[in-house]
């Protein structure tokens, strides 16, 4: 895009579902007319489709391709969410919220903590949940938007969203078709290449077609039909760490209250989630077949229904990793293609989003610079070893010895990477966190202590302030944060009364 015939003139996505229609929106939105994008799907190949939970960045992708907040959440059957319980997973009776948002008054600075801390020593200040107004919030039932005034607490009060995956495929489509994107329905046999360079210069259709195009967009899911069968990207195995690779996935009635958070409840062999929509709830079960039958899981998923099935069980085959390159040529992998951590903290929509972003900051010329290719794989590679440390951290830091797996993950060895920051915390209560990173302090300090991991001591610093001025301020927030959420209304009444109830009703 930077020297006259040297643009990118056409993009090829192979795939449809979640990861390709939101690159096709996202290219579509950023290029216009300039680059000519052309999707092609399979009516052949079902799509995971079990994404449904978010996180708060999604807001940013939607913001970024142009989508109206109260016509996706009607199209889609969404809810509100501001974060996820995790129940039973340092011992079988423990409950613990990882919020969004901050906890008190800062963000990622971290002396919050710190001086919460030295006045928990001295028994001065409540548990630390009650500094969140997401985990209050929560607790209650209740939503409201975050405030946008400097200043405001609700600013705090951060939120992402649950939607039907298959709906939101949907709704992304017709933005994507309505802005030009071509959209094909045909099965890939085989792809040309470039006798010279390796580089893939169209895909040869069961029809007949052959679909020509400069950048190829690999969105074919686990199949990688491309990065991984045509090029030949290694994936890298991660289930040493990760062992869970089977899950079996059913909709259900909501017969319980539309709550703004995800919940996932720990089992003897995975854990099980439960993402309440509109129309439906979510549910799910993340297990190893190393600990658990095909058969046992799904015994286990339906009887922990709280209304009928509203579909037959979709059962899911995966391994936890990451292609080692997944830029290769001119070739992009995004989504599953590219690599697959289990849905505990909600990043699956996440990895897609950010791999998008990172494609248009290094969107290529025609001549392939191999300095972009290089420049996107490392910070895939960073992103995805960060998020896999914090998923390890939930399995590695428990009590739990009830089975067999959590008495695996419990003695096993985990990367040095995570090693240190468990130290760090467990000595001072200090986070060595990059900005980049997508989890941040809040993140990580929800997690840490739900997990049962206290520090021993805090910064020496916070001994100089004084505890009584300290004592009266945590005192005085956590009565203010308490009052706030008083006045919030419930979640489903704020979605009601404000006209965001699904266009399409139940299904």
């Amino acid at each position: 895009m930077v020297k006259g015939n040297k643009w990118i003139a056409k993009v090829v996505i192979l795939g449809g579902g979640t990861a390709g229609w939101m690159t096709a929106a996202a290219l579509s939105h950023t290029f216009g007319q300039a680059v000519e994008i052309v999707l092609v799907e399979s009516e052949g190949i079902g799509t995971v489709g079990v994404g449904e939970a978010t996180i708060p960045p999604i807001r940013t992708f939607h913001q970024m391709v142009g989508i109206d907040e109260a016509e996706f959440i009607r199209a889609t059957g969404a809810t509100f969410k501001l974060g996820i319980e995790f129940r039973g997973w340092l011992n079988e009776s423990s409950t613990y919220f990882h919020p969004f948002g901050a906890y008190g008054v800062e963000r990622d600075i971290g002396y919050f903590f710190q001086y919460w801390l030295r006045l928990k020593e001295k028994g001065q200040v409540p548990d630390f949940s009650e500094f969140s107004l997401c985990t209050l919030a929560a607790r209650s039932n209740v939503f409201a938007p975050a405030s946008e005034r400097p200043g405001d607490p609700l600013q705090h009060l951060q939120s992402a969203y649950h939607f039907d995956a298959g709906r939101y495929a949907k709704y992304l489509k017709g933005l994507c078709i309505a802005r030009g994107v071509s959209h094909k329905i045909g099965d890939m046999l085989t792809a040309e290449r470039n006798p010279e360079n390796g580089h893939v210069t169209g895909l040869k259709l069961k029809s007949g077609e052959l679909l020509s195009g400069d950048l190829f967009i690999d969105c074919s899911g686990m199949r990688a039909m491309l990065i991984g069968q045509e090029l030949g990207v290694e994936y890298e195995d991660w289930s040493h760490w990760l062992p869970m690779n089977r899950a079996c996935a059913v909709p259900c009635e909501q017969r319980l209250a539309l709550t703004p958070y995800t919940i996932s409840t720990a089992r003897p062999f995975g854990w099980q989630w439960r993402i309440p929509l509109q129309h439906r709830v979510g549910n799910g079960v993340v297990y190893s077949s190393e600990f658990a039958t095909d058969e046992a899981a799904e015994q286990c998923l339906l009887a922990g229904l709280e209304g009928e099935p509203l579909a037959p069980v979709n059962r899911i085959k995966f391994t936890a990793g990451r292609r080692r390159t997944p830029w290769c040529k001119n070739v992009v992998s995004i989504g599953l293609a590219s690599g697959f951590l289990e849905p505990l903290e909600s990043t699956s929509i996440q990895f897609i989003q950010s791999s998008i972003q990172r494609l248009i900051r290094y969107f290529p010329d025609a001549a392939f610079s191999p300095v972009c290719a290089q420049a996107f794989n490392r910070d895939a590679m960073r992103e995805i070893e960060n998020v896999r440390d914090f998923l390890i951290l939930h399995y590695h830091a428990t009590e739990r010895d009830d089975s067999e797996l959590w008495r695996y993950v419990k003695a096993m060895q985990v990367p040095d990477s995570l090693q240190e920051r468990i130290e760090l915390f467990r000595e001072r209560g200090q986070l060595n966190l990059a900005a980049e990173e997508l989890f941040q302090s809040t993140s990580w300090h929800a997690v840490l202590l739900g997990q049962g991991i206290r520090p021993r001591t805090y910064m020496p610093t916070m001994a100089l302030q004084d505890d009584a001025v300290l004592a009266a301020a945590y005192g005085n927030l956590a009565r203010n944060f308490k009052q706030i959420v008083s006045r919030l209304p419930d979640h489903a009444t704020y979605i009601k009364e404000k006209k965001l109830t699904s266009i399409e009703g139940r299904s």
